[in-house]
């Protein structure tokens, strides 16, 4: 058929002008191609030359950064206009095919339109771009050419009486609108802009975000086809297959997505509820907070959501049509004739099967589009709800009573659940509240079409579903259950493997490790078995979920043959089949969501609780809580009230020399002689008891104030009470006032600063930062002063051994430094601020005598003292009273006697008597001697560490390239040699793990499944077609076949789940079992090299991975592939053509998943690295809470929290936008598929002869799945990938070697009472620690008699102990029979009892003769339950020096020949000390006792010490002997310690 403008008909008048020229509808269209013309010959030019690009005035990083007026509704019309050119091509189309010749300008018109359209949103987004409004004018006329064109040829189709029954009048009265609209949109710009016909044009400066240039989230602000599509995310996933993506490539968040934004709209909701709230004591509505402060944004997501749901109707209706009208013919008959050209209904439109697949395509692609932005929005909205809780519960954790927590009211566990697992709950439950309105609607539009289709039948299949729906709701109740105690369980786990690694060297040499192993192995064993009662109704949830697909297909497709002949209804079934499958999904949704809202509600609870919790009394010293930073990225600003002038503090601690510091401008008047005054105070921390009664003390200015006492007397509960840490039941803490100076230019600023207190606590107190960063916190760096602290707290040397000096971070709380040098970092800390008050408690508990006496001569007396700096110093070190220049000394929470050391000597002589027997009067003058102190030993210990671990790290570099995550945040230079590649390897391992047997089960369940499914699909296919292989079948056989299918279906798919949860469970069972095995038994080398943190992950966080993560996401991409190909496998049999189309769509999605799945494994990398800095700071401010607040630096802690949580927000978006990027082009894929297999369908089965459109609705139905699980595929293929490295790591510590237990003699050699007498000889011992260091102990030969007294200096281990050599003992052996005592008290959540027999093998008798040795019977028979008496984590409900004591206890119990003294006296006073050096001088009298000692005054009472240096040991001898002898190395140390 020759082509046509106006046809080729010569019996026609296409051409006749003779009843004038608008009267021809030919020339009318021509007409209306004259716009379209315009248009392209004017912006083609324009956009090739690129004048929109030149004429930017203003170069910034990216493209689209200026919006101009009604830009969303002029995309959302362009949008439009294109639909309706796309119905006004096929409306033409179609009617050409009616026609006797072509009529091309029934379609050239509207396709010149449609390109035009397309033109005129790129002329537009470039002129946008380029912020050139002026060239805007092409396109205003164009409307008005385009409107007017449409208008006339809408008035001819009136004059002709064509009406809304024609489709083509209602297309172009559409149009008619439409190009009205963006007419309007243009004039409005024009009215403001005035860009064109106004003298002075407005100008527009780019949003602020963008003009910083460090915000790279782009959503906000990008067009609305980039927005739908995520295609400004394109350069940084294509990129991340180049280089690795980085926290600087995602830069900032835009301000409106910043947490302190969301925290005070959320802040100003909260307060207002909590205003309109009459009841004081009720706590306001979170809920109603929620709601005010992001209620819009759910709105909306809820509209794309419904918009999205509404479309996916389309794609039953739309099969059901074409498979309906695959073989009827159309009727050519000519009837609606006008203008000489034939006018269609809509329904005569919607009759044609591929006008269907065009209409099933854009319906595809919209309800994907809208879908994917109402997931956006709504994780957008959760992340900023989460923000906004993380900030609101941070600003809460700053004002906390500290007696919640010193009390247990309000533990850390829980306020890092409220941070880690309440958040993220809520943020989850936003993320899937939309489904609690849309799914309802999504049940009775489903029902509605299937009563539409199939009648009372829709009723039948729709009540099984409904019937199922409680079931679901019962399995997810269990579920949540379920969970739950698994939690419960895995963190009483994780509790007991902290408290083992952390005392592991304790339970080494006590040969304990198997015993706690077992209490660990027997929490595993309740977890392991609430995981497979997990796994057991996670099977049934997805029992069920099958039962709702297939249940319901045998009542409603019998219900449709009913009348055997004929069975014509494949339209209906497979539509049927498709709305089904439709409503599963919200059915299976249903519950999930449910329990979410659940889990809500329980998490609103608990954080309103926590907001509700006691604060800090404004009684206290504090005169008001410092508010939330403002400005936000200003490093040394803090802001007074919000309300107020934003003050810059830098001057405040700016100083050129530290010797003359401003501060001492700002001191009081020197007649201001007490610094701090507490009269009649009663605090308490929280139980009705006084902790401290009738406290009158005063604290000196500019004098040295110290606190003395025995242990546990409330020495550091006074410090606290002065710091307005404890509540106050009567009595008043008053500060000196410096505010009443004459002037009144220092405001509230200066009195909110003045109360600053530089505080060391007496535990110590990192951060997760440089060594550095821990000292001057926060302070500007002043060099001089800082090497003044630096030296005063001799700290150079330990700096020296750090791998990047003092720019090393240490973190870990510390964790590879010694209790020591972790102590002098804190009163380093609190010497370089600069303020006018210093508390000290107990810094010298943890130093040698040498350290103890620098840091007291340099540190306090004269670094401190000679700037006249207000100084109160708890100490249990009584020779320094010497220096005090005011004592208080305290005795079971009071105050025993307050004055100078004279005044005491004057007044209380009995108990200055006592203190002169304990203490050295004299002032010591250090020398410097080679012997080993115990800083030495630590320096030594801090150097081994860390060589041993940058060797450790090379030598898996390069057997592995192993990727240590904890050690450094210098990692984020990873190689592409890990990336991109899954780990097949470990893939192996972890099913190798599983067992074989069930890895075959799995296999040969999910593709017995999968056949099954095609099976059930194909059956029906052939038997709604005329399936020769069916002819001879009576159709009543076909139902029990069918519904035998379909049982097997329902059974097969609770098997495969099973295999698959059961599978992970064994492999969990058997990585975990082997793991601790493994660490339980390394040998404690591998401790001193390993950060604790890396050893804790591999039991937290990867083993929770392997637990709960990998069997769900390794059951989804199994069952999504299969699907998938299954769903390829059955269109390509039933139109092979397909396959063609399958290689351009295969190498497409290769593409996509290779590039997704890089950046992805990126993304999950920044947010897993970003979240875990916001967590530790969370427990960090929660743990040093007294000390942050002591300095006053609220402010700046709360200012990096926001910056920890924008920075992991921003890593979470990013990863939420790449996901949306991948499922938008995944999804349009999908669409394109079933766009091909529509096509193929239609073309394939055109002849009359057979009927094929049963299996031609099978094709289509699977057709319609890809689209829903082809993103699956990819998705759960990049999370297996991530979550395959926690296997990766597990299995990296299962190559740790194991220490040799079992020596060369058996067990039942080696006599019950070894070591009898505890004679210890030692012949040539040369020791190290590592293979790859120098021995410390070289040549080394002694001989201990039985029942001496030793005193050495260094680390020993003997050979030879009543005739048997400890080479050939077995460990456990060995290490049972003797007894040690750590420097660090180690004990351990349960009772008392545990703590000191855990083997249950004393009687109470012994355990109460063990605590009367140590001076504990009293205080543990006070306890409630005694010996039963419960010890929280880390023993936190007892003082240092009593956990030292129970520790000194846990000893005696043993009663072994031998005794092992590591400095086991650092932590008590010295009256203590000295009762308990009796002790053991009576109590093991006939024991051989070793003691490693750093006092001179213990040193002197050995019957032999053992003097090292260098490793040799150069003397051995009695102590007075050795005395006796002027120049021996021992006599020259007790010289220089006298």
């Amino acid at each position: 058929m020759a082509l046509s403008f106006c046809g080729n008909n010569k019996c026609s008048n296409a051409y006749s002008v003779e009843n004038g020229v608008l009267n021809n509808g030919c020339f009318v269209d021509a007409l209306n191609l004259v716009p379209h013309v315009f248009l392209l010959f004017i912006t083609f030019p324009i956009l090739f030359i690129g004048w929109g690009s030149q004429s930017s005035k203003v170069q910034i990083h990216h493209n689209t950064w200026l919006h101009f007026p009604g830009h969303n509704l002029r995309w959302i019309l362009t949008f439009t206009l294109l639909f309706v050119h796309v119905c006004e091509i096929a409306e033409g189309i179609v009617s050409n095919t009616r026609m006797e010749s072509n009529h091309l300008h029934l379609f050239m018109p509207a396709l010149m339109g449609f390109i035009a359209a397309t033109t005129s949103v790129v002329y537009y987004h470039n002129i946008e771009t380029a912020n050139f409004p002026k060239l805007l004018l092409a396109l205003f006329i164009y409307w008005i050419l385009a409107f007017i064109t449409k208008m006339i040829k809408l008035w001819k189709f009136a004059e002709e009486s064509l009406g809304v029954k024609e489709l083509r009048f209602c297309i172009t009265a559409l149009l008619v609108v439409l190009y009205g609209l963006l007419m309007a949109v243009e004039i409005n710009v024009i009215r403001v802009r005035k860009y064109v016909f106004f003298a002075n044009p407005q100008r527009v400066k780019p949003p602020e975000d963008l003009q910083d240039l460090g915000v790279r989230f782009l959503q906000p602000f990008v067009n609305l086809l980039s927005k739908a599509t995520y295609w400004w995310m394109n350069p940084l996933i294509i990129g991340a297959h180049k280089r690795p993506i980085e926290l600087k490539k995602i830069g900032k968040l835009p301000i409106a997505m910043r947490a302190l934004t969301n925290y005070m709209r959320l802040k100003d909701s909260y307060e207002e509820q909590r205003q309109k709230t009459e009841d004081p004591e009720k706590s306001p509505s979170i809920w109603k907070s929620m709601y005010r402060a992001f209620g819009g944004s759910i709105l909306l997501s809820s509209t794309f959501r419904y918009m999205a749901d509404l479309l996916g109707f389309a794609g039953p209706l739309c099969i059901s049509g074409i498979v309906g009208n695959l073989h009827t013919t159309q009727n050519m008959t000519q009837t609606n004739m006008t203008f000489g050209v034939f006018f269609m209904s809509s329904n005569e439109l919607l009759k044609n099967t591929s006008v269907l697949a065009v209409l099933l395509f854009l319906a595809l692609v919209l309800q994907r589009t809208f879908l994917q932005a109402s997931y956006y929005v709504t994780i957008e909205t959760g992340i900023n709800l989460r923000g906004a809780l993380l900030a609101m519960i941070y600003n809460k954790i700053l004002r906390l009573s500290t007696s919640n927590m010193s009390m247990g009211e309000m533990t850390l566990g829980q306020i890092n659940n409220l941070v880690a697992i309440e958040t993220n709950q809520l943020m989850w439950f936003l993320f899937l509240c939309p489904n609690l309105w849309a799914m309802p609607v999504q049940i009775i539009m489903g029902v509605i079409l299937l009563y539409y289709l199939l009648g009372n039948s829709a009723l039948i299949g729709a009540g099984v579903i409904l019937l199922l729906a409680p079931v679901q709701y019962l399995i997810a109740t269990k579920l949540a259950d379920t969970q739950k105690s698994t939690l419960d369980y895995s963190t009483d786990r994780l509790k007991k493997t902290t408290e083992i690694l952390k005392g592991i060297k304790l339970l080494k040499l006590y040969a304990w490790e198997n015993i706690f192993c077992d209490r660990v192995e027997e929490t595993r064993g309740k977890e392991l078995t609430s995981l497979k009662t997990f796994a057991l109704y996670t099977s049934m949830s997805s029992m069920r979920g099958s039962s709702l697909y297939h249940m319901p297909h045998p009542h409603t497709t019998t219900h449709i043959h009913t009348p055997p002949p004929p069975l014509k209804f494949p339209d209906k079934a497979f539509a049927s089949l498709a709305l089904f499958h439709i409503l599963v999904t919200p059915l299976f949704l249903l519950s999930t969501v449910v329990r979410f809202a659940v889990k809500a509600l329980v998490s609103v609870q608990k954080l309103s609780e926590f907001l509700q919790s006691d604060e800090i009394g404004d009684d206290s010293w504090r005169n008001g809580e410092m508010p939330m930073c403002l400005e936000v990225g200003k490093k040394y600003k803090y802001h007074g009230d919000v309300s107020t002038k934003v003050i810059n503090r830098k001057d405040r601690y700016r100083m050129d020399n530290y010797e003359q510091p401003m501060r001492r401008q700002l001191r009081p008047t020197e007649t201001e002689d007490v610094a701090v005054e507490v009269n009649d105070g009663f605090f308490t921390w929280g139980s009705n008891l006084s902790t401290l009664t009738d406290i009158n003390i005063r604290i000196p200015t500019g004098q040295l104030t110290m606190i003395v006492g025995q242990v546990g007397c409330g020495k550091s509960s006074l410090l606290l009470a002065m710091l307005g840490e404890m509540q106050t039941i009567s009595g008043k803490v008053y500060w000196s006032n410096c505010f009443l100076l004459s002037l009144f230019l220092i405001l509230s600023w200066l009195s909110k600063n003045r109360y600053s207190v530089a505080y060391a606590a007496q535990k110590s107190w990192l951060l997760n930062a440089t060594v550095e960063e821990n000292i001057t916190f926060g302070s500007p760096f002043n060099k001089q002063r800082y090497k003044a602290v630096i030296d005063t707290c001799s700290l150079q040397p330990d700096i020296d051994l750090l791998p990047f000096g003092d720019q090393t971070e240490i973190g870990e709380r510390g964790i590879n430094l010694s209790g020591g040098q972790r102590q002098r970092i804190c009163v380093a800390r609190a010497l370089y601020q600069n303020t006018n008050i210093v508390f000290l408690d107990d810094p010298f508990s943890a130093l040698d005598i040498h350290l103890s006496d620098h840091l007291m001569q340099e540190g306090i007396l004269k670094f401190l003292q000679d700037d006249k700096r207000t100084v109160v110093l708890v100490t249990h070190k009584l020779q320094y009273l010497i220096h005090a220049d005011w004592i208080i000394a305290m005795k079971d929470g009071s105050v025993l006697r307050e004055g100078t050391l004279k005044d005491i000597q004057t007044h209380d002589v009995e108990l200055y008597e006592h203190w002169k027997t304990l203490m050295n009067r004299q002032d010591q003058e250090l020398e410097k001697t080679e012997m080993e102190s115990q800083t030495t030993l630590e320096r030594k210990t801090l150097r081994r560490a860390f060589y041993s671990r940058e060797a450790k790290n090379h030598i898996d570099d390069e057997d592995e390239e192993e990727e240590v995550e904890e050690d450094d945040d210098d990692n984020m230079s990873t190689t592409t040699s890990r990336r991109s590649k899954i780990q097949w390897k470990m893939c192996c391992r972890y099913l190798s793990s599983g067992g074989f047997l069930m890895v075959f089960l799995m296999v040969s369940s999910k593709l017995a499944k999968h056949s099954v499914m095609v099976a059930i699909d194909y059956w029906l296919a052939a038997w709604t077609s005329s399936n020769p292989f069916l002819g001879v079948l009576q159709h009543r056989s076909c139902v029990p076949v069918f519904i035998i299918l379909c049982g097997a279906a329902i059974a097969l798919c609770l098997i495969t789940s099973l295999t698959v949860e059961f599978l992970g469970v064994a492999a969990a069972t058997n990585l975990h079992h082997n793991l601790l095995n493994k660490i339980i038994h390394a040998p404690i080398r591998f401790f001193d090299v390993t950060p604790l943190g890396q050893i804790l992950n591999r039991f937290s966080a990867d083993t929770n991975i392997i637990d709960q993560h990998i069997p769900p996401t390794l059951e989804s991409l199994t069952r999504s592939t299969l699907l998938c190909l299954s769903a390829i496998g059955v269109i390509a049999f039933v139109t092979p053509t397909f396959l063609i189309a399958l290689v351009p769509l295969a190498v497409a999605f290769y593409f996509i998943q290779k590039y997704f799945r890089v950046a992805s494994k990126d993304l999950q990398d920044l947010d897993d690295s970003t979240q875990l800095p916001l967590l530790c700071h969370f427990s960090e401010t929660a743990e040093g809470l007294t000390t942050i607040r002591a300095f006053r630096h609220e402010a700046r802690f709360k200012q990096r929290m926001l910056e920890l949580t924008d920075t992991n927000n921003t890593a979470y978006l990013f990863l939420s936008a790449a996901n949306r990027w991948l499922e938008v082009r995944t999804d349009y894929l999908g669409a394109v598929i079933v766009l091909t297999a529509a096509v193929a369908a239609i073309w394939s089965t055109s002849g009359p002869d057979v009927d094929q459109s049963g299996l031609v609705g099978l094709g289509l139905t699977y057709a319609l799945t890809v689209t829903n699980y082809l993103n699956w595929v990819v998705r759960n293929l990049a999370d297996l990938e991530v979550q395959m490295a926690a296997v990766k790591k597990v299995n990296s510590f299962l190559s740790t070697e194991s220490e040799n237990y079992e020596g060369s003699m058996d067990v039942s050699q080696v006599p019950e009472d070894w070591p009898q007498h505890g004679e210890i000889k030692i012949h040539d011992l040369c020791v190290r620690y590592d293979s790859m260091l120098k021995p410390v102990l070289k040549q080394v030969n002694a001989h201990i008699n039985p029942g001496k007294l030793m005193k050495i200096k260094s680390n020993l281990k003997s050979i030879v102990i009543d005739g048997i050599d400890i080479c050939k003992l077995p460990l456990q052996t060995l290490r049972s029979r003797l007894s040690i005592i750590l420097q660090d008290p180690v004990l351990f959540s349960g009772s008392i009892r545990l703590n000191l027999d855990p083997e249950r093998t004393c009687t109470d008798d012994r355990l109460w003769e063990a605590l009367e040795i140590a001076q504990l019977k009293n205080m543990v028979k006070a306890l409630p339950g005694g010996l039963d008496a419960v010890v929280t984590e880390g023993g936190e409900n007892f003082s240092v020096g009593q956990r030292q004591l129970f520790c000194l206890a846990r000893a005696f119990v043993r009663k072994s020949s031998i005794l092992i003294m590591d400095e086991a006296t650092a932590s008590i006073d010295m009256a203590t000390e000295n009762i308990l050096q009796k002790v053991v001088m009576t109590a093991f009298a006939d024991r051989t006792v070793v003691t490693i000692a750093h006092l001179v005054s213990s040193i002197l009472e050995a019957e032999q010490v053992l003097v090292f240096s260098s490793g040799t040991l150069v003397e051995c001898d009695s102590a007075p002997n050795l005395l006796a002898q002027e120049n021996s190395l021992f006599s020259i140390l007790v010289r220089t310690h006298k």
